[in-house]
């Protein structure tokens, strides 16, 4: 299998992550999103042209989520994905929160605060970031209390779900987005970032973007 993918982008880290936590003999394929030609490659294989893909033989797979829940599936064994099906569904449930809430609303402060900055884009737009200060003070909030009395965010241990929801927060400290004062939300950030999968795509990203 190969996994295309880009440091700077948190839907690929999340599936960089899980290949990493089930030890899948994965292929690792870095894109230059700068590059015309490995852009023209990655529409060929994405309509969409956005990372991460995964190809696995004649099949291709976008959309990051669906993407870690083939290599949980792909894993005998693995814990992080259940087969019980409302554990299942509780999972799911919290991956697609944080694709169409969370993460949204953090890449708002990682463009305006960061991303322009990279790219020479112009300054902060405050409106922007006033919407964006709205969106995560929901959502943070959300996470935050579900966070108040457990240590994973479902069942008892790690799952997909943590994976995914904790991908995009590697942008809340460039972006500058106001989440220090969410305590729990930031012990569980804490006890992802000591992952062994955490800690190898960090060191990845500060190979690659060095």
């Amino acid at each position: 299998m190969r996994l295309y993918h880009h440091p700077i982008s948190s839907n690929a880290r999340r599936a960089v992550m899980t290949a990493h936590h089930l030890r899948q003999p994965v292929e690792l394929v870095l894109l230059d999103l700068s590059s015309s030609e490995q852009r023209k490659h990655l529409l060929s294989l994405n309509p969409n042209e956005k990372i991460p893909v995964l190809v696995d033989g004649d099949f291709i797979l976008w959309e990051s989520c669906a993407i870690m829940q083939y290599l949980a599936d792909k894993t005998p064994g693995q814990t992080v994905y259940p087969a019980e099906l409302q554990a299942r569904a509780d999972v799911n449930r919290w991956m697609f929160w944080s694709a169409q809430h969370l993460a949204p609303a953090i890449s708002i402060f990682y463009w305006e605060n960061f991303i322009k900055g990279l790219i020479g884009a112009g300054r902060p737009d405050p409106v922007e970031l006033e919407r964006g200060a709205r969106e995560l003070e929901s959502f943070a909030t959300v996470l935050d209390g579900h966070l108040a009395r457990r240590q994973w965010v479902c069942g008892d241990g790690l799952t997909l779900a943590d994976l995914a929801i904790a991908a995009p927060l590697m942008a809340a400290g460039p972006g500058r987005a106001p989440l220090t004062h969410y305590r729990h939300l930031q012990a569980w950030f804490s006890r992802m970032q000591e992952l062994e999968a955490w800690r190898q795509t960090e060191l990845e990203e500060e190979l690659m973007v060095a």
